[in-house]
């Protein structure tokens, strides 16, 4: 996976400049906003998943599942992660 470089700007900065921002964005770069000198949220280009990936991702869950004894419906997958 790529690494982007990422510009800090400022939460006001960015607002008055979102649309240059988003152009930059496009091209392929990365901006960390902050307020007060800390760090709050990041912008950066979608990344669209490619077949290589989701069918990556599809084999590992058949694999879990494989695992698996008998059938776990999901509502008992969120009830024991709120038990957590």
């Amino acid at each position: 996976m790529e690494t982007l470089r990422e510009t800090e700007i400022g939460s006001f900065e960015a607002k008055t400049r979102l649309s240059e921002l988003l152009r930059e964005i496009e091209k392929g770069n990365a901006f960390v906003i902050t307020r007060r000198g800390k760090k709050i949220a990041r912008l950066v280009p979608v990344r669209e998943n490619t077949p290589n990936e989701i069918d990556s991702l599809s084999a590992s869950f058949r694999e879990i599942r494989g695992r698996l004894d008998g059938k776990i419906e999901i509502k008992e997958l969120v009830e024991a992660g709120r038990r957590w």
